[in-house]
C-alpha cells in the first residue's frame, strides 16, 4: 500500500528527526533525507510537501548547505525552519545577514505574536509562546512574501508565500517548548499540503509482512532476539510472516540485568518459533578486556554479536537473512547524511564490515518507539512486553564507566535491580519512561561503621519522553530517592555513594556512553 510522503531534508540540526516523529504523529508518512540527495531521488517519492530543518550553518556563507533551486519549481508546498526558512528566503531573492547585537537574535523560550489569517497559524491563538535558536536575520524578505508573525526583538519571525504555499518560521515548532507547535504542523500537512492522514501502524503492519514475504521467499530467516520492544515485535512480525523459516537466537552476552535471561527465554516458550540461547558471556568479557572507551565497546560488541550469529546459523544450516530489530533513532544517532554521530548501535554502526549472510532484514527501521509499540499492539503481543522500558543492545556494558569485568557487571546488576525494584513498589515508573542505575569510574571515601571506605559512586537515571529524541528528568520523591540509596549502600557491597542525574536530552543523551 503506497501512503502520501511528505520530506523532511535535512540540514544538520539538532532537532531534524524530531520534525519527522510530529510528522508521523500527524498520521502523515514521512523520511528524511540528506539536503545533498539527488533531485530526481526526491522527485520520484512523489511528495505532497517538503520540510526544510534548522542547522548549525549561516545560509550566506559559501560553505553552507543549500539545495538547487529547482526544488522550487515543483509545485509542491515548502515549510521553512530556522536554517529551513532563511535558506528559503535567500535562495528566493531576500537577504540574510548575522543579527546584530541588540536585535533579531533570539534564544529559548519567546512571546511571538501571529497573524492567524494565514494557513499554518488557522485556528491559533494569536500569541503565544515559540522556541527561538537563531542568530541570524532575514534583513529582506522575497518578493511575494508577507511577514506572518514577529516577536519584541524581530520583526519577521515567520513569512509567507500562500500563492506557491511557501512558509518560513524563525522558531522550532517541532519542540514541546513551543506552545501549539504541533497544530501549526498540522496545519501545514492537512491545510497546505492536503494530507489525508493514511499512515497507521494496521497499514503498516500488513505492508511489512508482505514486504517481508516476498524478499524472503523460501529461505530462512536468523534473528538477533534480545527480548527488548523491537527484538520481540520483529520477531512476532516475522513469526507472523514466514512461520517456521524463522530462528530465533537470544545472546547472553553476561551483561543483561539480573534475572533477565531466564525471563526472556520463559516469554517466548509459548512461541511456536525456534528459539536457541547462547551463553556467551566468557567470550564477550575476554573480547572486552581492559577497553574503556564507549566507541570501541559498542563496536567490539557490535561485532561479537554478529560473529556468534553467523556460528549458530552454521550449526542450524543454510541461513540466507539475518533480522534486527533496528529502529529510526538507532539510523539516527548513528549518522544520517551529514548528521553528528552521536553514538554508533550495535545493530547499525556497530556492524563489522563483512557479515556472513545474504542480506540484513530490519523492518522497523524507519519506526520510532511508540511507533514499534503500536505495531506490537496490533500483532497481538501482550501489553508487558510492548510497554517495557527500552534496553540498550550492549546492555549494562554502556552503563559501566571504565573497565568491563564480570565483578562490575554482577555490582551493577543488584543495584539496578534495587532501583528498579522500589521504583516499581512505590508506582513510579508509571510516570517514567526509562530508568536505571550506571556504574560510574569514580571512587570517594566514606564510612561505614567506623571504617574509612574508598568505593565506587553509582548514578540513578530516570527520564520522561515522549519519543526519545527529547526526554526530561523525573522528578523521583526524595523520599523514595532516600530508600533506594540506603538500600543499595547496605545490600551492595562496593558501592558508598548514590547520585541522582539531572540533565535533560538534550544537552546530555538518555544512556551515559
Amino acid at each position: 500500500m503506497s501512503h502520501q510522503t511528505v520530506i523532511v531534508l535535512d540540514f544538520g540540526g539538532q532537532y531534524n528527526q524530531l520534525i519527522a516523529r510530529r510528522v508521523r504523529e500527524c498520521s502523515v508518512y514521512c523520511e528524511v533525507k540528506p539536503y545533498n540527495a539527488p533531485l530526481a531521488q526526491l522527485k520520484a517519492m512523489e511528495p505532497i510537501g517538503i520540510i526544510f530543518t534548522g542547522g548549525p550553518n549561516s545560509v550566506y556563507l559559501e560553505d553552507a548547505p543549500h539545495v538547487d533551486p529547482e526544488i522550487f519549481t515543483w509545485g509542491v508546498p515548502i515549510l521553512g525552519i530556522c536554517y529551513g526558512c532563511q535558506l528559503m528566503a535567500q535562495t528566493l531573492g531576500g537577504t540574510v545577514t548575522q543579527a546584530q547585537e541588540d536585535a533579531a537574535r533570539e534564544y529559548g523560550k519567546t512571546v511571538t505574536y501571529y497573524d492567524t489569517s494565514y494557513k499554518l497559524f488557522r485556528g491559533l491563538p494569536a500569541q503565544s509562546i515559540s522556541w527561538m535558536s537563531h542568530s541570524d536575520y532575514m534583513a529582506a524578505v522575497p518578493q511575494g512574501f508577507a511577514l506572518t508573525a514577529h516577536s519584541d526583538a524581530c520583526p519577521n519571525v515567520a513569512i509567507a508565500d500562500e500563492a506557491r504555499g511557501f512558509y518560513g518560521v524563525q522558531f522550532h515548532p517541532e519542540v514541546n517548548h513551543t506552545e501549539y507547535g504541533l497544530d501549526m504542523l498540522r496545519n501545514f500537512l492537512y491545510g497546505v499540503c492536503g494530507a489525508v492522514g493514511d499512515w497507521t501502524m494496521g497499514d503498516y503492519k500488513n505492508t511489512a509482512i508482505q514486504a517481508v514475504r516476498e524478499k524472503v521467499g523460501d529461505g530462512r530467516v536468523l534473528l538477533a532476539l534480545s527480548g527488548g520492544v523491537d527484538s520481540s515485535v520483529v520477531a512476532a512480525l516475522l513469526a507472523e510472516a514466514v512461520g517456521k523459516q524463522l530462528t530465533c537466537v537470544f545472546v547472553d552476552h553476561g551483561f543483561m540485568r539480573l534475572h533477565e535471561g531466564d525471563e526472556v527465554e520463559a516469554a517466548f516458550a509459548p512461541w511456536d518459533i525456534h528459539f536457541v540461547r547462547v551463553d556467551a558471556e566468557a567470550r564477550f568479557l575476554a573480547r572486552l578486556a581492559g577497553v574503556t572507551d564507549p566507541e570501541r565497546k559498542r563496536k567490539i560488541i557490535g561485532e561479537e554479536f554478529i560473529r556468534v550469529f553467523e556460528e549458530e546459523a552454521k550449526k542450524i544450516g543454510a541461513v540466507d537473512f539475518l533480522a534486527q530489530g533496528t529502529i529510526y533513532p538507532d539510523i539516527i544517532e548513528s549518522g544520517l547524511g551529514d548528521a553528528a554521530v552521536i553514538k554508533s548501535h550495535h545493530n547499525v554502526g556497530g556492524l563489522p564490515d563483512y557479515v556472513d549472510f545474504q542480506e540484513i532484514i530490519e523492518p522497523l527501521r524507519l519506526l520510532f518507539k511508540d511507533e514499534v509499540r503500536q505495531l506490537g499492539r496490533e500483532l497481538g503481543l501482550p501489553e508487558y512486553l510492548v510497554s517495557r522500558q527500552p534496553f540498550p543492545g550492549p546492555g549494562l556494558a554502556i552503563r559501566i564507566l571504565g573497565e568491563l569485568t564480570k565483578e562490575r557487571a554482577d555490582l551493577l546488576r543488584q543495584a539496578d535491580f534495587i532501583f528498579r525494584d522500589e521504583v516499581a513498589k512505590a508506582g513510579e515508573d508509571r510516570h517514567m519512561d526509562q530508568y536505571f542505575a550506571v556504574l560510574t569510574n569514580l571512587h570517594s571515601v566514606g564510612v561505614m561503621g567506623d571504617s574509612r571506605t574508598y568505593e565506587c559512586t553509582l548514578a540513578l537515571r530516570a527520564v520522561v519522553t515522549s519519543d526519545f529524541m527529547t526526554a526530561d528528568w523525573a522528578r523521583i520523591p526524595y523520599d523514595l530517592l532516600d530508600k533506594i540509596s540506603t538500600r543499595i549502600v547496605n545490600e551492595v557491597a562496593g558501592i558508598n555513594r548514590i547520585v541522582y542525574d539531572i540533565t535533560s536530552k538534550p544537552p546530555a543523551t538518555v544512556e551515559w556512553e
